[in-house]
Formats: C-alpha cells, structure tokens, sequence
C-alpha cells in the first residue's frame, strides 16, 4: 500500500456523519460527527449538504494532524443506486450523477461516495463504496411474486451480510466464494438471505415482508391490509408510517428495544415474553424457509445485527433451526470494518474493483 498508509472511512447518516481512520490494519480513530437540525434543515435536498459535511470531515482531519496527502484511499457507504452486483465499486461518474438524483430514492447514504471522491479527487487517489444496499443478486426465479406489475426487488442490508459470511468462511477455512449460508440480519429490520457461493441469490424486503421486527410489520395478511387502507382512518403517510416504524414490537409493546423487552421478560412479563418468541419463530420460519433455495446445502446459519447480542432470542431461534446447518453468532452491524476491508481487497490486489457503468445497464435519454 506504499508511504500513503491511511483509509478514511465515511458513513453518513440522517444527523451525523461516523468517520474512521485505518492506519496498517488498525482503526486508530472512529468519531460520529454530528450535524444540527438547524444545520441540515438549511438544505432542501440531502445532496446539498455534501460542501458542508465534507469540510466538517476535512477540519476533523486538520485537527488530528492528518493531511490528504497521508491518505491512499476513501471509502463511502453506498447508497441507493441502480440494481448492482455486490463488491468494492471505484466512485466514476456515472455513479455519482445516480447518487447525486437518488436513483431509488433520497437517502443520506447517497453522500457517502459523493463525498468520498470529493475529497479523493483532491490527492488523486481512489474513492470506493461497498456492497451498498441496492445490491442485487437475484436469479430470475426469484423476481416473479404473483403479480407482474409487482416484481420481488432486492433491497438489503447487503454490508453486514456478505462481511459476516466472509468472517465465517474464514472461520471455517473455507473460500467465501465456494460457500452457502442462510444469513439472517436482526436489526430496526431484518433481512434473511440465503448466500449461494458469496451471492445474494434471494431475501426478503425487510421493510415488507418476512418476520416482523423491533419497528417493521413484515408480511402481514394482504386482505386485511387492503381493508385498512381503504378504511378512511389514515393517509397513505399515516398507513405507511404505522407499518414501517410503529409496528412488530414497538406496536406490540411500546418499545423497539430489545433490552427493555428482555427485563420485562425476567420480571414476568408473560406478554412480553409470548411477543418476543413469536418473532423468533417468526425468524425461525423464514430461514428454514430460505434453506430450500439452497436445497438444505448449507455449511452454516449466520445470526447477525444488533439484536443478535440478545441470548434469549438467538437461544430461541438456534433451537428451531440447528437441525438445518451449524449455528453462527456473529452479533452486531460494524459497517466501518465492512467498508474498510472490502477497500483493503482491492488495494491488496485480492479483488479487482468494479466499474458501475459496467455492471449495471443505463440508458442514455
């Protein structure tokens, strides 16, 4: 990697931007810099506040003492982008003008390859995202749902999902690209995906269907859905907001914290304990469901994301699912790490970054 030793990492969020620096291996400096309201309220689109978050990260620079010229690359999260294959992609043009419009949507996200080349341009060196979330490795089999004007579309927590499975095939001294798992990301959402040799083949729109989740209602029936919507009691809004947000076990219990649950749990809370099993089974059912696209080939079942650190809930589903493959815990979301070892693969030659233009399919108006 030459004299240039230092990765900057960028994340950004609704009201903060998390930044790490990487130096030979090591995270020598992880902070969340945080934006006001009245700062971001200034802003009538998330891409205008690109000039002011990437000169709050260039004085936090300053201030550790840290010159561009000290760095060998920039690494962003992705954002909503065009449908993609997974991997390490160098920030081009055709990718920043997608961010720039939000092809699928206006997310903060979006800023952090924007602001990544930003500050790469500035020293001529390479600017990456990593499997963001718009990454799509579904078969064909897998887009029919029912409904042709409604096709199955891949949206997922694309990040954690592939680095955790790397961390586990390492585990198991296998290569990531010659193994099968059933991943299942237990977070605000929680997707289940089942890996077929390092692809994302399939998995479920965590913010529509499969199990419900802390704040998400996950399938529900689509009668009765009908029926509330067409009920005069909410606004699209209205309706949306209480299915994405209010639901699962924030609707069920008035929390969306886990650890709150689970002291109600121990002081005898049966209703607190019947809500938090249900979406374990719930869980449970989704990945033995999700083992027969791998035609139960699997050499292992991953739980992974926040609520993973919950015992009580992996305990619960692990004995649903052990049967199906050895259980892996791999509890929490570190998305900095993520983006940084898949920029240090590349850099390492190990794997060569792809091209945005080449992978998805633009047409030029």
């Amino acid at each position: 990697m030459g004299d240039k030793d230092y990765i900057l990492v960028i994340n950004p969020g609704s009201t903060s931007t998390k930044i790490a620096l990487y130096c030979k291996e090591q995270c020598i400096s992880v902070v969340s810099l945080s934006h006001s309201v009245e700062d971001i309220k200034k802003y009538e689109k998330i891409y205008d506040q690109k000039d002011m978050r990437t000169n709050v990260i260039l004085n936090w620079l300053k201030e550790q003492g840290i010159s561009l010229e000290h760095l060998c690359a920039v690494v962003g999260r992705g954002g909503l982008l065009r449908p993609m294959p997974g991997g390490t992609y160098k920030v081009t043009e055709a990718m920043l003008k997608d961010l720039e419009i939000g092809y699928q949507g206006e997310h903060a996200s979006n800023l952090g390859g924007i602001i990544a080349y930003e500050i790469a341009e500035k020293v001529n060196i390479p600017a990456f995202i990593v499997d963001p979330v718009a990454v799509d490795e579904f078969e064909d089999i897998a887009r029919i749902s029912g409904l042709p004007e409604l096709p199955r579309r891949s949206l997922v927590h694309a990040l954690n999902i592939k680095a955790v499975s790397r961390k586990v095939s390492a585990k198991l001294n296998k290569k990531f690209e010659e193994s099968s798992y059933v991943v299942a990301h237990l977070g605000g959402g929680i997707s289940i995906a089942p890996i077929k040799n390092g692809r994302i083949v399939d998995v479920n729109n965590a913010n529509e269907d499969g199990p419900f989740s802390p704040e998400r209602a996950g399938g529900l029936p689509i009668g009765d859905v009908v029926k509330m919507a067409y009920s005069g009691k909410y606004s699209q809004k209205e309706l949306k907001k209480k299915l994405i947000g209010g639901a699962g076990l924030t609707a069920y219990l008035g929390t969306n914290d886990g650890r709150i649950v689970d002291k109600a749990i121990e002081s005898g809370d049966k209703e607190a304990e019947l809500v938090l099993k249900a979406m374990a089974y719930q869980i449970a059912k989704e990945i033995g469901c999700y083992s027969t696209v791998l035609k139960g080939q699997i050499d292992a079942v991953i739980l992974t994301g926040g609520l993973a650190h919950n015992k009580r809930l992996t305990g619960w589903i692990s004995e649903m699912i052990k049967f199906i493959a050895p259980v892996e815990i791999v509890p929490g979301e570190d998305e900095m790490q993520a983006l940084y070892e898949g920029a240090v693969r590349v850099l390492k030659n190990k794997e060569t970054a792809k091209i945005y233009e080449n992978e998805v399919f633009i047409k030029e108006v």
